[in-house]
């Protein structure tokens, strides 16, 4: 069901800024013209239908546990039995067939990162397949919010009060307690202290400090894009010499087109491609018009580059930051 145009503004603006307060939906409540309780069933049933997976935190990559991108080049009688021994892993939160010779990527994320090395050990051992890992070098942008309503342009990035700031024990216990998202209850935050062992302010106090420290890039809705008609999800990828590289990404972070920009190591000879965004739209039309606008932006048309397009969607959900061994069941 498509979401009507309340249910739209409502995730327009939560996707971001979600209120750190003992009364979040009361909040939220008061600035739709809702009570609490119609602001918390509001988001339940956007979840039951599957328009967003969660609320909660976008950790910014290797800050909490580890992570990597993934990719396999798998015969094409073979991958939906390869995707579906990757898919089984609970360490991989995304996994996408795309429109390249290489064409099964995915994500690991994890607690640490030899948990991370033996998922990707594990599934080339399953499969016989080899897998190239590409890791994060460097990130310039992670987001994967943006305008739902029709606005748009200019980018809201996150302010930095400490970016010294490192997680503690009590923070990652947090970060994992609330990856499958908060509670829908009035006072969700006082739930997750419970589980805890910590005080109500404590947590809130906590998740304010990760936000601000840029820890949490983004805590909010977290919406499947492809419910609200998003489908033409591509990954633009460029070889871009060394020496330029990080200039011609923060030209591309700053467009409001790009949810995610990084930079990650070359696989030669198979992969010769350095910096990589995504791109979210509705059409592969308006996805190579964003891509035709970041080449203008920087010049980078004679620079070896490819767009691959998602096909498939075999996995996505939130990082897992708690111990796997609970997922294995």
């Amino acid at each position: 069901m498509t979401p009507s145009a309340d249910e739209l503004a409502l995730l327009d603006r939560w996707q971001r800024g979600f209120p750190l307060t003992e009364r979040p939906f009361a909040q939220v409540g008061s600035e739709s013209g809702l009570d609490e309780s119609d602001a918390i069933g509001a988001f339940a049933r956007l979840q039951d239908r599957g328009i967003i997976s969660r609320i909660g935190a976008v950790v910014k990559p290797n800050t909490v546990g580890a992570s990597t991108l993934a990719a396999m080049r798998v015969a094409e009688e073979r991958l939906e039995e390869v995707a579906d021994i990757v898919s089984r892993e609970p360490l991989v939160n995304h996994n996408y067939e795309r429109t390249h010779p290489i064409n099964l990527w995915f994500v690991v994320a994890g607690p640490d990162r030899t948990a991370v090395a033996h998922t990707i050990a594990r599934i080339a051992r399953k499969t016989g397949v080899d897998v190239l890992d590409l890791p994060l070098l460097q990130a310039f942008h992670v987001d994967l919010g943006f305008p739902l309503t029709g606005g748009g342009g200019k980018r809201r990035g996150s302010a930095i009060l400490d970016a010294r700031r490192a997680p503690d024990v009590l923070d990652r216990a947090l970060l994992a307690a609330i990856e499958d998202g908060l509670p829908l209850v009035a006072r969700p935050y006082r739930f997750v202290a419970e589980q805890l062992g910590l005080d109500e302010e404590d947590v809130i106090d906590r998740l304010r400090q990760l936000t601000a420290s840029g820890v949490v890039k983004r805590f909010g809705c977290v919406v499947r894009h492809r419910s609200l008609g998003y489908e033409s999800n591509a990954m633009a990828v460029w070889d871009i010499p060394d020496i330029d590289v990080e200039a011609v990404a923060r030209l591309f972070a700053g467009n409001s087109a790009v949810t995610l920009c990084y930079r990650r190591p070359r696989r030669l000879p198979e992969w010769p491609f350095n910096l990589f965004c995504m791109i979210h739209a509705k059409t592969r039309r308006e996805a190579y018009a964003a891509i035709d606008e970041l080449n203008l932006l920087a010049d980078t048309g004679l620079d070896r580059q490819a767009v691959l397009f998602s096909r498939r969607c075999f996995k996505q959900r939130g990082a897992l930051l708690s111990d796997p061994e609970r997922r294995l069941a």
